[in-house]
């Protein structure tokens, strides 16, 4: 027997080796290119490629669970109710520009009285100021031409009291900061004023380039007489009475159009700025006889910058073909149920926590972690936004990140298969977000009419998240109209460069 065996492996190994030879050398291939080839084609709105290791104990791959492919259904919205999405944004817009219908218009399309971008030849030194949260920075930018840009800034807090106070002191805390910067740069000398620009980040109406009425406070800020009143004069008069007789407040605008300015500084095709962060928000480029509520002298471009405002679109209604039950419970929780209703489909501050009220949905329904939950998991805003984003990061079949954010919820035990599941909610919630964020960007596009577009883009959605820039890219290419070009650029510090550009650009009109 032993004989007979022997000739026999001989046999088959000869057979092998005459057919290789036959066929021509064999070309291996490893279950690692395997998975890394379909990463190449791999779209998020699937789960991704996972990869087992060589484990004769592993019979079977993790699998997406129908129970999760339903829940998750409405999510994936199709090119047809994108581009129904984008032309109810269009109409929105023009009722926000109309002046018979401005009032009523959810999207308020506000005039922000800019009406020339950057050219980057600009020379000079401007400062800037920037309040948006529990943070004031002071800056100094110094201009030299192309390219040519220097900044220097400081930062302080604000401290609560000064939140929840008068006006008046916490315009007066904010002139003791600048005079610190003042007093440090040797910024003193009475001959050579210094134009500033100012980037308030809250609920405006503009009147002027200089001359903004707040509407509202937000963002734990609430301060007494203060509302109704013009922003830029309250802070001009705070610095006056500090002595700083030699800066003068040209410009007050918000972080999305100074976003716009600051890309604009660098790309004379940027056209649109727009926020993907905490909050979203877009401005853009408009003709001037189109934005019947401007009513200064047209300074030779014909053109305005436009602060739409559209966290608000769909506040009357018309995005409930594509909301769902989901983003109707997680409104319900906030503190403006109802209002910004597009923001709380796309922005930071709720992404999470739209995939927390998906994960616990699924939990009921036994078809995550075995049906059991933690209290964490159980609790309003609980699923940071960042966990979606490093959940995403992470490499196909890697899921050490998963197993360690649900550890610090309470579930140290879920499985491979669980993970797969809770990356695929992650994929749909961020990839809807990105994709309504892209017909937007088309809706825009073609109300402007223009064939080259740069897009500037800010926010820590953008940013930080490892797919979204990729998914927007190939989302407008599917939606974009025939023969437009476009580019989508980081545009960084709109609240702190582009306030001290729009100063420059300000200063010109004084020329």
């Amino acid at each position: 027997m032993g004989i007979l065996f022997r000739i026999l492996l001989v046999c088959m190994v000869f057979g092998r080796l005459i057919t290789k030879k036959a066929n021509g050398p064999a070309t291996e291939q490893t279950d690692e290119e395997d998975v890394y080839r379909l990463d190449e084609f791999y779209d998020s709105s699937r789960p991704a490629p996972i990869e087992v290791a060589d484990n004769p104990k592993v019979t079977s791959r993790p699998i997406l669970r129908p129970q999760i492919k339903g829940l998750m259904a409405e999510f994936l919205l199709n090119n047809d109710q994108l581009r129904e999405y984008e032309r109810r944004l269009i109409i929105d817009l023009r009722k926000g520009l109309n002046k018979q219908t401005h009032n009523s218009s959810i999207v308020k399309c506000f005039v922000t009285y800019i009406q020339d971008l950057p050219t980057g030849r600009e020379k000079g030194t401007y400062l800037a100021v920037d309040l948006g949260g529990t943070n004031f920075r002071v800056l100094m930018v110094e201009l030299g031409g192309p390219e040519k840009l220097h900044m220097t800034s400081m930062q302080f807090a604000v401290p609560q009291e000064k939140m929840l106070g008068t006006g008046d002191n916490l315009f007066t805390y904010l002139a003791d900061c600048i005079a610190m910067f003042v007093e440090k740069y040797n910024l003193k000398n009475p001959n050579i004023v210094y134009s500033m620009g100012f980037t308030f980040s809250f609920p405006l109406s503009q009147k002027s380039l200089n001359k903004a009425l707040i509407e509202r406070w937000t963002k734990g800020f609430n301060c007494s007489d203060v509302v109704g009143q013009d922003v830029g004069m309250l802070l001009q008069k705070a610095i006056q009475r500090r002595g700083m007789k030699n800066i003068e407040i040209k410009v007050v605008i918000n972080d999305t159009t100074g976003t716009l300015i600051s890309a604009a500084w660098k790309n004379p095709a940027c056209r649109i700025g727009l926020i993907i962060g905490t909050g979203t928000n877009a401005c853009y480029v408009e003709k001037q006889k189109c934005a019947q509520l401007f009513d200064h002298k047209n300074r030779g471009s014909g053109e305005i910058l436009i602060n739409t405002e559209w966290g608000a679109f769909g506040d009357d209604g018309s995005l409930d073909f594509i909301r769902t039950r989901y983003d109707l419970e997680l409104d319900a929780q906030t503190i403006n149920p109802g209002r910004q209703v597009h923001e709380k489909m796309i922005s930071g501050m709720y992404m999470g926590e739209i995939v927390r009220v998906l994960l616990v949905h699924a939990v009921k329904n036994g078809a995550l972690f075995g049906g059991k939950g933690s209290h964490a998991l159980f609790t309003r805003n609980m699923f940071l936004t960042k966990y979606v984003s490093q959940i995403e990061a992470q490499a196909a079949g890697n899921h050490a990140k998963c197993m360690q954010i649900f550890g610090e919820l309470g579930l140290p035990h879920i499985s491979e298969e669980d993970c797969l599941n809770v990356r695929y909610i992650c994929q749909c919630v961020s990839s809807r977000a990105a994709y309504m964020v892209s017909a937007g960007i088309c809706g825009l596009i073609r109300k402007m009419g223009e064939k080259n577009v740069a897009v500037g883009i800010d926010g820590s959605v953008y940013t930080y998240h490892p797919h979204v820039h990729r998914l927007m890219m190939e989302k407008i290419q599917e939606l974009i109209m025939p023969g437009v070009q476009f580019q989508l650029m980081l545009s960084t510090d709109g609240s702190g460069r582009g306030a001290a550009l729009a100063a420059a650009v300000a200063a010109k009109y004084e020329n």
